[in-house]
């Protein structure tokens, strides 16, 4: 039985474990890109930045990479097409900036814009052909944004696990996993309480 009780403890160790978050850095809330692909990416400091046009993403090669970015003012983004994907272009949904490219799919097309003090705050921009399959991003520019921790929506193992890999985790895979998972403490539970012992008790002891 002591077998038993050391086994469910390690369980719970585990359990517990995986659903706890680290503590996360602050990071501006990306509520209008939330669940898009492309990433996010902190580039204060830096005074030239690069996103692209047309990355992979989103079902295809429909997603702005990094989908988020966070900028200090003065700093100029510029949006590089890569020429996948069909025709695109950047256009602001919300926000201080005034985003406004041309529609093309010619690779290597850019546009630029220097977000200055006038632009602080969050601007939500979107492909507008290709709105409907998740074509977003958004800028934050400044240190005055709302913000929330990185992480913060995460609950633990299955979900956000996966997703942290990269691996889709489909939620009857989640639901066979568990079911396995209960049946092997089950058939662990009945020995024991059957025979008093571990299966490895007594190995070590022959």
């Amino acid at each position: 039985m002591r077998t038993a009780g050391g086994s469910a403890a390690a369980t719970t160790a585990v359990v517990a474990s995986s659903g706890t978050v680290a503590a996360q850095e602050e990071v501006p809330e990306w509520d209008y890109i939330d669940g898009v692909d492309g990433g996010e990416e902190d580039l204060r400091g830096q005074d030239e930045v690069t996103v692209e046009v047309g990355a992979p993403g989103n079902g295809g090669d429909l997603a702005f990479s990094p989908a988020g970015i966070w900028i200090d003012p003065g700093t100029t983004v510029t949006f590089e097409w890569t020429g996948d994907g069909g025709e695109h272009n950047v256009v602001t949904v919300d926000g201080p900036a005034d985003l406004e490219s041309d529609l093309t799919a010619e690779a290597g097309f850019t546009y630029e814009y220097e977000f200055t003090e006038d632009d602080e705050g969050i601007t939500d921009y979107v492909c507008e052909p290709h709105d409907a399959l998740d074509m977003k991003g958004a800028v934050a520019v400044g240190d005055d944004v709302p913000t929330a921790e990185a992480g913060a929506g995460d609950t633990g193992w299955p979900e956000d696990f996966a997703s942290d890999v990269g691996v889709p985790l489909q939620k009857h895979y989640i639901g066979i996993i568990s079911f396995f998972g209960i049946a092997v403490s089950l058939v662990f539970t009945f020995y024991v309480l059957k025979y008093g012992e571990s299966p490895n008790t007594g190995q070590g002891d022959a």
